[in-house]
């Protein structure tokens, strides 16, 4: 499946490295990566006190453009994981 530009703009919103954060009511930790110089991305988010599991990887192509390729699970539910997601906002930093 091609992933749709709104789609990619939610997903590269979520930052790099480990977060927290809610999507659709629920809360989550999430990873992304990015591999092969940044040319592919592998999202896994693990529900909070829950079972839910998201996983995906986002491949980016010259000749295809982005193609999604979740992890045995629906397109569907990724896609709706990824629009919905919003990070915790970081504590400001203290300075001493």
């Amino acid at each position: 499946m091609n992933a749709p530009d709104t789609f990619q703009t939610a997903f590269f919103a979520i930052p790099a490295g480990s977060t927290t954060g809610q999507s659709n009511g629920k809360r989550y930790v999430v990873s992304r990566s990015e591999l092969a110089g940044g040319k592919s991305q592998k999202l896994v988010a693990h529900e909070l006190g829950g079972n839910d599991y998201i996983s995906l990887n986002l491949y980016l192509t010259r000749n295809s453009g982005a193609l999604l390729r979740p992890c045995e699970m629906p397109a569907e539910k990724v896609v709706k994981f990824v629009l919905g997601f919003r990070p915790d906002r970081q504590a400001d930093s203290v300075h001493i």
